[in-house]
């Protein structure tokens, strides 16, 4: 567990530097050649057509024929599933000595034992569901049918989409408004940000 948690220091303290250095090549250009700084920002702020690009999630993928033609089968495999998933889920997973394999003795475990216990419950509840539904497909599927027509809503997610289309001038207009102060300002950030990066990467 250390060495995975050192691994996740160093990637956060790699990302920092690399972070503080692009800052700085930001700032420096904002304070000595704003023109290539807003030429730059010209060419990145850039409007992406998501709307196309996400064109193949919106394609309907039509299961419901094969599920119910073959209900019987998947009820049982589903059924048979979840009760085997449900018996380890509650007699044979030992939460704790899980939480002691991942998580350092003392608070950690405590609280990694917690969290651990809270995604047993949900594994637990997805089960008990999953038997339900595997239930209903072999005794009624036809019941099932219904719920499914009930739950199977349509999401209109192009509202969402062109809010992400969307661009903002106004941070731009106040950067290159004040390229000075906020050059100095975002040098300033980036040089402890890289100081302090280098600092943990040498200790």
């Amino acid at each position: 567990m250390d060495i995975i948690r050192q691994i996740g220091f160093q990637a956060i303290e790699i990302l920092t530097l690399v972070f503080g250095i692009l800052g700085m090549t930001f700032s420096l250009m904002l304070l000595f050649s704003p023109g290539l700084a807003l030429s730059l920002s010209n060419i990145l702020n850039r409007s992406i057509d998501i709307e196309n690009k996400l064109d193949v999630l919106d394609k309907e993928i039509e299961l419901t024929d094969f599920f119910y033609y073959h209900h019987a089968l998947i009820g049982v495999l589903m059924s048979a599933g979840s009760l085997f998933a449900l018996s380890f889920f509650f007699f044979k997973l030992d939460v704790s000595r899980l939480a002691s394999i991942f998580f350092d003795p003392g608070q950690a475990q405590f609280f990694g034992e917690i969290f651990l216990q809270a995604i047993v419950w949900i594994a637990r509840v997805g089960c008990f569901l999953g038997l339900v539904f595997g239930l209903m497909l072999l005794l009624a599927p036809g019941r099932m049918k219904r719920i499914e027509k009930k739950l199977n809503s349509w999401f209109e997610t192009k509202p969402m989409v062109s809010k992400l289309d969307m661009s903002s001038n106004q941070l731009d207009t106040f950067l290159f408004r004040h390229p000075l102060i906020v050059g100095l300002i975002g040098a300033m950030l980036s040089l402890f940000l890289i100081l302090l990066s280098i600092g943990n990467l040498l200790r």
